[in-house]
């Protein structure tokens, strides 16, 4: 109930909850991740970068839907150069 509360009443980092929605939903995406709920909710409202690692996986998870780029708009270029020019 607090989570649902939060979810709607937190800013968000909308790329988190885009990979939620493709994943069926938050429960499904943390399990797929291994982490728990309220770490993807810290990322979702915006409260906590999604690690590096993570984005890989989210990206490769969601078959693209949701991409690195999306959930690293501020550094993604120094992290991952091989990705200037792509779009």
């Amino acid at each position: 109930m607090l989570l649902t509360w939060l979810w709607k009443h937190m800013p968000d980092f909308q790329p988190v909850r885009d990979a939620c929605e493709v994943m069926g939903g938050m429960t499904p995406l943390a399990k797929k991740l291994g982490l728990p709920v309220q770490v993807l909710s810290s990322w979702a409202a915006g409260a906590r970068p999604v690690p590096i690692i993570r984005c890989v996986e989210i990206e490769e998870l969601t078959g693209g839907a949701v991409t690195r780029k999306q959930l690293r708009p501020d550094d993604w270029w120094k992290i991952w150069p091989e990705l200037r020019g792509e779009d």
